[in-house]
């Protein structure tokens, strides 16, 4: 029996961001927006819901009078981004019986 994909790890948009972060010590926004290549809205929406989540910590402060927006994986997101991959391993390493 397959075990349960993560629903909010399953959108593209919120996996990217997670496959990002779970390599960096943390990233700006600008960054990820670069990265994903998504508007500025959607990546916002997305980001705000990995941090309702726990999976994600987002810090704004200011560079030169300009906002800042970072972002960093938690402990609880690293935890659901393994288990996500786990889990999804298991519907590609499957092999009929």
């Amino acid at each position: 029996m397959f075990k349960d994909l993560d629903p909010l790890l399953h959108s593209q948009l919120r996996l990217s961001v997670m496959s990002l972060l779970i390599g960096v010590e943390s990233a700006e926004f600008s960054y990820l927006l670069k990265q994903t290549n998504a508007s500025r809205g959607n990546l916002s929406v997305q980001l705000n819901k990995l941090k309702d989540a726990g999976y994600i910590s987002i810090e704004k402060s200011f560079r030169n009078n300009y906002p800042l927006t970072t972002c960093k994986i938690t402990s609880e997101g690293i935890k659901a981004f393994e288990k996500y991959v786990e889990n999804l391993s298991e519907y590609i390493n499957r092999r009929k019986d």
